[in-house]
């Protein structure tokens, strides 16, 4: 069953927080197709209270002369909005997530994507964001003084995971943390600036996520040292990141590659895909109020032996050193 129209009519109309309280969740996800963990996955699961409007080919342009869209909170608050950019993977466009680019918007952010389809490098990614906070300096924009400037993360599938970390590494701290899903081994770069070096980044934190039958594009481990062959695995680029930032890694049982793209399931998702977006809802998005808007509970989930890190059916490899 599809949530989610055009709109989504879900508006809470008291509503005054733009980061909104755990407890603002109203619709209901079928439990058959996935049963989140009890506390903050439930919660972040659901959609937020915010109807959503979606605007392909909002704006223009990247470098390549790429259009962006955008999913935004349909009625904009005087509080400002955390911002999410967006980066998608190889051939692919941001309407193909459109499902859980509502979801985020649902939640108060505002999240912009090029419709360039390789986002590896970072470059263009950052260029949404450039163009997104022009909107807000904009007099004549409907975004104009709605933004927080300070509150920006960046999601990204495939090449656009390396591109989130490459727009993160390159922002000059603008962009605060980053999420990306199934992230590839060096290997399958394309080209050098294409690829994500972990090591390299100084500032921001960062939510690894990866599927377990995602093991060709995205392995969860490697066989040999990443020290000697290279960033090859998420538990490689986890144990690469610097100890200073905030990180954690986790893996889900049974996505592949493209689960991510489900609509909500994998009827309109490129192959392959098993189990559709559901796994992907949840804890990103609860990892992104906390990291951005300061949601205490969220951001205690992720704590060393809290929710996160519980035995589940759902995920796996959960390693974290979030303390504060």
């Amino acid at each position: 069953m599809n949530r989610w129209s055009r709109t989504v009519h879900m508006v809470v109309a008291s509503m005054a927080l733009v980061c909104v309280p755990a407890a603002a969740g109203v619709a209901h996800a079928d439990p058959a197709i996935y049963v989140p963990t009890p506390g903050v996955e439930s919660t972040y699961f659901e959609p937020g209270p915010s109807a959503v409007t979606e605007r392909l080919g909002f704006g223009c342009c990247d470098s390549t002369g790429a259009k962006f869209d955008i999913w935004y909170p349909t009625g904009l608050s005087a509080t400002r909005h955390p911002i999410v950019v967006w980066g998608d993977g190889t051939n692919a466009v941001p309407s193909q997530y459109a499902y859980l680019l509502r979801h985020l918007a649902s939640w108060g952010f505002v999240v912009i994507g090029t419709e360039n389809q390789n986002t590896g490098s970072g470059v263009d990614i950052r260029k949404s964001l450039d163009y997104l906070l022009a909107q807000d300096d904009d007099p004549t924009s409907m975004f104009f003084g709605k933004l927080d400037k300070t509150a920006v993360g960046a999601v990204g599938h495939s090449q656009g995971a390396s591109g989130v970390l490459n727009a993160m590494r390159d922002s000059g701290g603008a962009i605060k943390t980053a999420v990306p899903l199934e992230l590839p081994a060096q290997h399958f770069c394309s080209t050098s600036t294409s690829c994500a070096d972990t090591r390299s980044l100084t500032t921001g934190s960062v939510f690894f996520v990866n599927g377990s039958a995602d093991g060709l594009i995205s392995p969860s481990q490697q066989l040999v040292p990443w020290q000697a062959e290279g960033l090859q695995s998420n538990q490689a680029y986890y144990e690469a990141t610097p100890a200073n930032l905030a990180k954690v890694w986790g893996t889900l049982n049974g996505p592949n590659h493209n689960d991510v793209q489900g609509q909500p399931d994998c009827a309109a998702a490129s192959v392959p895909c098993t189990t559709g977006v559901y796994g992907y809802l949840g804890y990103p998005t609860a990892w992104l109020l906390a990291q951005l808007c300061g949601d205490a509970t969220a951001r205690d989930a992720f704590r060393s032996g809290s929710e996160f890190f519980t035995p589940s059916p759902n995920w796996r490899n959960q390693v974290g050193n979030v303390t504060g």
